[in-house]
């Protein structure tokens, strides 16, 4: 047969084609076998370098959503300790008001700043155990946090809220005598709304840092659709492909097979 092909133009073209074929059928079953039309430089090197390109711009993206996923988190425990905080300053104003009346006897007033001291013992308490993963927005001293936004180094800050007992100024109020008790009274004004003012900022920070996500996320799925676009195969496409093929291939070997038998034939002739 090697004699017949190497001598027959239908035979060598036969199995040149036969060769193609089979060489778009390792292709098309690799295509199937990743899932991806595009596997190495040597299929298309223009396009595997773009797409290499988006899938670290992709990659880098999903690290930062990361980071601004621990931050939301950060700061909803820091949101759910300010509102604690502010519910407990409103009953301490409600325990200040009650001091504040003429004539009130000394043990009532005692009783009165005990619970009170307990309301402010509870808002240092909370202030200081509202962290995550190792971070507090509101405790004394805490410091403000750059939170990554992009994958080139940009940064959005969100500011500490200081809602300690300190921070918020009542620390060294009582309710003791009338006097502390009228000074009291007029600190906690000023506490709650401090404590307000820290509780909005820290819900724009909230705001601020889902809007981003979200932003961020949206790119993401376009980023994912772009390279998938780039890359991956179309598996109804090369399902169809594949029997394409596999039929070429049959045909193939039969042709050739028809072509190896023509010379036999001949010869055959001049035999008889």
């Amino acid at each position: 047969m090697v004699n017949s092909i190497n001598t027959n133009n239908a035979a060598a073209t036969g199995l040149r084609q036969l060769s193609a074929t089979r060489d778009n059928l390792e292709k098309i079953q690799t295509h199937i076998s990743t899932g991806k039309k595009i596997n190495s430089p040597k299929d298309d090197a223009a396009t595997l370098a773009i797409a290499q390109q988006l899938i670290s711009t992709f990659e880098g993206t999903g690290a930062v959503r990361e980071g601004l996923s621990r931050a939301s988190a950060t700061i909803d425990v820091a949101l759910a300790a300010g509102e604690s905080t502010a519910d407990l300053l409103v009953e301490m104003k409600g325990l200040a008001v009650q001091a504040n009346q003429a004539g009130l006897d000394q043990n009532s007033r005692d009783a009165m700043n005990s619970a009170f001291n307990a309301l402010r013992d509870q808002v240092a308490s909370i202030n200081d155990s509202a962290s995550f993963a190792g971070t507090n927005l509101v405790a004394a001293g805490a410091a403000d946090q750059n939170i990554l936004s992009d994958d080139n180094g940009g940064r959005i800050t969100v500011g500490a809220q200081d809602l300690s007992t300190g921070g918020l100024g009542i620390a060294s109020l009582s309710l003791n005598t009338f006097g502390n008790a009228a000074t009291a009274l007029s600190g906690l004004d000023a506490a709650i709304t401090d404590a307000s003012s820290k509780l909005a900022n820290l819900g724009s920070s909230a705001k601020r840092i889902e809007t981003h996500d979200v932003l961020l996320g949206k790119q993401n799925d376009t980023l994912r659709a772009g390279i998938g676009n780039l890359v991956d195969a179309d598996m109804a496409e090369e399902s169809a492909a594949l029997q394409s093929n596999q039929i070429k291939e049959s045909l193939g070997v039969i042709s050739l097979g028809v072509a190896n038998a023509a010379p036999s034939r001949m010869l055959a002739l001049f035999g008889g």
